[in-house]
């Protein structure tokens, strides 16, 4: 656990593990404590990075403009700095955004490529359904009930089967350290101006594509539309799990990814 000055910020970041690295990179509003589910696991095959994106958690969060390019360049200039010159790349929803980001304009640096609960953004990826949408313009900020956040968080798993266990501890997470609600919206905003769907396909990565069948931020069907434009690429939908599938269906996903890898 520690901080380092990453561009104009000072950035957390922890490295758990040995071997070949893995960085994984986490979406709006959550820091890397989503990964409470992963890092063990994974840390026994792995040298995994986890961080927190400009903007939440324990790394800075300056007033200003914010884009999934500045993300990426903030990723590498990180893995730069921690002299790793290649890596295994993970991101979700909004990390997922970045991972491509990031595979595109740093080719060099990325070995393999996960991409889970994620589209190529724009206009023909398969939209945030509205009443996810409304919640999620809400967010950032100090929520002002139990109830509030709740509904909030429960959009992220699968309303047939919500884990209690998974909700409480997104709930606890975000109640004990609230995002600051500028931070939440330029985060928000640099998601929803991202589209690469023209660049996509130039990603050169093997690319393994995850997504939970009950995703009720970024539609599934949107795993099947980056498949079809990513040249070196396979889809896996996970039954019974939402928009963070890897907290709902642990073993199933820490299974793909490390079989994918290896």
């Amino acid at each position: 656990m520690a901080k380092i000055k990453i561009n104009d910020i000072e950035m957390y970041y922890e490295i758990h593990g040995e071997g070949k690295p893995l960085v994984l990179i986490e979406g709006l509003g959550y820091s890397s404590w989503m990964w409470y589910k992963q890092v063990e696991e994974l840390s026994k095959k792995f040298k995994v990075i986890i961080f927190d994106n400009r903007g939440v958690g324990e790394t800075d969060k300056p007033d200003m403009e914010y884009s999934i390019e500045l993300f990426a360049d903030d990723l590498a200039d990180l893995l730069s700095k921690l002299e790793i010159k290649k890596a295994h790349v993970l991101g979700v929803s909004m990390g997922g955004f970045i991972a491509q980001e990031f595979a595109l304009k740093y080719p060099c640096m990325v070995d393999k490529l996960i991409l889970c609960s994620t589209s190529f953004g724009g206009p023909n990826s398969v939209p945030i359904p509205q009443d996810t949408l409304n919640i999620m313009l809400k967010g950032g900020g100090q929520y002002k009930s139990v109830e509030e956040i709740k509904d909030a968080i429960g959009t992220a798993l699968d309303k047939d089967k919500i884990q209690a266990e998974v909700l409480t501890k997104i709930m606890e997470e975000k109640m004990n350290n609230p995002q600051p609600k500028y931070a939440y919206n330029r985060q928000l905003m640099a998601g929803a101006s991202f589209d690469c769907e023209e660049r996509v396909d130039k990603i050169k990565s093997e690319t393994l594509i995850l997504a939970g069948k009950g995703d009720r931020v970024v539609p599934h069907e949107n795993a099947r539309l980056l498949k079809q434009k990513i040249p070196c690429s396979k889809v896996e939908i996970i039954n019974d799990a939402g928009h963070v599938f890897f907290m709902e269906q642990p073993q199933i996903a820490n299974k793909l990814i490390i079989e994918f890898l290896e």
